[in-house]
């Protein structure tokens, strides 16, 4: 939890030159990058400082360098579903959110966040979307996103005969 905390807030805590400096020192790779300054600062900062760093950006106007503001919000919503879904906690990220997030899905973000989607169509049942086809699997907005974005969820989240390959053990 502290490391996505930590990678939440690395956008608005560093400038452009050291975020350029961290890739080079990654070799050129995003993930790794992101993996390892992470790890760095969750190491280096208190809870204290993480919660405040969250809390005093909470309205910056960061986006990634590709998707515009939807990507940006599809960050902070499925990097908050990492943090609660783990934990237990029984919140409900709101429909108009679910509903922009759930917008960008597409063959391309799929591969892109290592989702497996081949031969299943994702089905929400607590608003009117789906994505995909073959096997139907259903459940509430919010698990969606979290397999739209590689997660597994919890065992009992999803429904229909492929939802095995989306939940966690």
């Amino acid at each position: 939890m502290r490391e996505v905390a930590a990678h939440l807030s690395f956008g608005f805590r560093h400038s452009l030159r050291s975020v350029v400096r961290e890739l080079v020192g990654a070799r050129g790779s995003m993930d790794r990058m992101a993996d390892r300054v992470a790890r760095r600062e969750a190491r280096g900062m208190s809870r204290e400082e993480m919660a405040s760093a969250l809390r005093e950006h909470a309205q910056h106007p960061w986006t990634p360098p590709v998707g515009g503001v939807a990507a940006a919000l599809g960050h902070d919503v499925v990097h908050g579903l990492d943090i609660t879904i783990p934990l237990g906690l029984d919140r409900r990220v709101p429909q108009d959110r679910l509903r922009v997030v759930l917008g960008t899905a597409s063959p391309m973000s799929a591969r892109f966040f290592g989702a497996k989607l081949g031969g299943v169509r994702l089905r929400a049942e607590d608003l009117e979307w789906s994505y995909g086809s073959g096997s139907e699997v259903t459940g509430a907005a919010q698990d969606l996103v979290a397999v739209l974005f590689g997660r597994k969820v919890p065992p009992g989240r999803l429904r229909g005969e492929a939802a095995g390959r989306f939940t966690s053990a």
